[in-house]
Formats: structure tokens, C-alpha cells, sequence
């Protein structure tokens, strides 16, 4: 038996590992608004350059309508708002809180996936699951930057930290109603992502940004290099990989399986950035491996 939606469900994970380190580079030039926007922009040029060199047009014109209404409203909720709030919450308490919030989206997964789709996970893999989520939640936690704030950033920012959970978790939910009938990850993405730019676009627009955003970027031309390399690495290999696991499994097991940056950036810490691993680190990593080899084998 084969296992496409869950290796992909886990290569989207190793390719997010390795873009939060680009994209934290890009974020010092930046700023995390800005970071946003111009990776979406490079993701959906990349993506339709590849959708014209595979299907022959940037973007599947010939697609059904609830191809395009689902993966739109994924877009929109899960790339452009879910993103949005996500660096919000970092911004107020710290990648640790911020990461470990949108944990949540697993279990929101899980439950909307139950809710809207009448998916059903047997025992074997809600202990996969429960093992997999306990584990990276011990590795962020002990992980964390000890970036501390007021009361009221703390506040505000663990409710921007549950609303990017709830937009992932509904952007993946959304994203298996679109991907429905074999349709391909790239012609899928390609939609979220200009869904998820034109949105981005107005947000720009409505906030008069736009004179800001491209002063930012002439003033620095290697943020545009990081940007690029960001866009293709996440939206373009992450994202398409993470349709392509809700494609072929449940929504629940690749919600998991896609959660998995915080525990593949232990070995990038320790070889590129020579950080020291804790026990705890390590028994979350371990911990965390089990459970995914148990929603493999059972």
C-alpha cells in the first residue's frame, strides 16, 4: 500500500523547516507584513510558470467552478489571513506561543474535517495524532525565545494566534473540497495563490501601504533574492506538497503531518545555527517520529 498523502504530508513539513529559516532572514529587512505579501507574489509567477509549462496556461481557465470557489475561499483564509495573524502573534508573544497556537489547527482540523467532511479516524490514529501533537508541542515549548510582553500584548496576541489556527485548519478543510477529483497540486495552488495575492492586495490598498511596500524593497535588493527563494521553497514546494497530502489522506493524519516544522528545525539548529539540543528537545523529536510512524502503519 502506498503512502502518497502521507510522504507528502511530511516533505511539506521538511520544506517549511527550511523556509522559516529563509524567511526570518527576509523578515529582518523586511518586516513580516511585507515578507508576506511579496512570497505570495513570487509563488504565484513561479506557479504559473510551471502550470504553463505543464498544462500548457498559467492557470486551469477550464476548471469547474467549485474547483475555483473552494480553493479561492482556501486562499483568502488560509494563506493571506491565516498568515497575517500568525506573524501578528509573533509579534506580540514570540515565536513559542505563536507556533504552539497554531498547533491548534490539528485539532481544529480534525474537528472541522468531522464536522463539514463525516471523516473518522480510528483509534490507531488519534493515538498517532495524540502522540505527534504532544510531541511538538513539548519540543516548541521548550524551544521557546523567552520574549516576554504586557498583559494586554499577551492577550491579544494568543487571539491572533488561535484565529491563524482556525484559518489554517479551514484553509485545509477547504482545500480537499477544491482538490476533489484528482485535480493537480500545482493547478490548486496556482488558484490559492492568486486568491491569497489579490486579497493581499487590497489589504495593501485599504491600509496605503503600497508607496511603503516598494520603498522597502528598492532600498534592499538581496530581501527580494531571500523573498524569492522563500516563495519557491513554502507557498510553491510547501503548499503544493500540503495539497497534495489532503488529496490522498485524511484530513486529520496530514494536518498532523504538515505540523511537524518545529521538529525538523532541531537538526537545522544544531548543524547551521551550532545551537545546544536539550533532552527535552530530543524526547519531543522522538516522541513526536512515533507518532507519525504509528499513523503510518496503522
Amino acid at each position: 500500500m502506498t503512502y502518497i498523502g502521507e510522504i507528502a504530508g511530511v516533505m511539506t513539513s521538511v520544506f517549511y523547516a527550511i523556509n522559516s529559516v529563509v524567511i526570518t532572514k527576509a523578515t529582518e529587512k523586511t518586516g513580516p507584513t511585507i515578507t508576506n505579501r511579496m512570497r505570495v507574489a513570487f509563488a504565484f509567477l513561479y506557479l504559473a510558470i510551471i502550470n504553463l509549462f505543464l498544462f500548457r496556461q498559467p492557470m486551469p481557465f477550464d476548471a469547474g467552478r467549485g474547483h475555483w470557489v473552494w480553493l479561492s475561499l482556501s486562499g483568502v483564509i488560509g494563506l493571506a489571513l491565516g498568515d497575517t495573524f500568525l506573524f501578528q502573534s509573533y509579534k506580540l508573544v514570540g515565536a513559542r506561543i505563536g507556533v504552539l497556537l497554531l498547533s491548534l489547527s490539528t485539532v481544529i482540523g480534525v474537528a472541522e474535517a468531522w464536522l463539514i467532511l463525516g471523516e473518522t479516524l480510528h483509534a490507531g490514529q488519534l493515538l498517532g495524532i495524540a502522540l505527534t501533537l504532544t510531541g511538538i508541542i513539548w519540543v516548541v515549548v521548550e524551544r521557546g525565545n523567552g520574549k516576554e510582553q504586557g498583559a494586554r500584548h499577551i492577550v491579544s496576541g494568543v487571539i491572533f494566534g488561535i484565529f491563524s489556527a482556525i484559518c489554517n485548519a479551514t484553509g485545509l478543510v477547504l482545500s480537499r473540497q477544491g482538490m476533489a477529483g484528482n485535480f493537480s497540486p500545482f493547478q490548486g495552488n496556482v488558484i490559492r495563490m492568486l486568491a491569497a495575492l489579490l486579497a493581499l492586495i487590497l489589504i495593501m490598498i485599504f491600509q496605503k501601504q503600497t508607496g511603503h511596500t516598494f520603498r522597502v524593497l528598492r532600498e534592499d535588493n538581496s530581501a527580494l533574492r531571500l523573498l524569492a527563494l522563500a516563495a519557491l521553497i513554502g507557498p510553491v514546494l510547501g503548499v503544493s506538497f500540503s495539497l497534495l497530502a489532503v488529496q490522498h489522506t485524511e484530513v486529520g493524519i496530514a494536518s498532523v503531518l504538515t505540523s511537524l516544522p518545529p521538529v525538523f528545525m532541531l537538526p537545522i539548529s544544531y548543524f547551521v545555527f551550532k545551537e545546544r539540543l536539550s533532552w527535552q528537545a530530543i524526547a519531543g523529536t522522538v516522541l513526536a517520529m512515533i507518532g507519525v510512524a504509528v499513523l503510518f502503519i496503522t
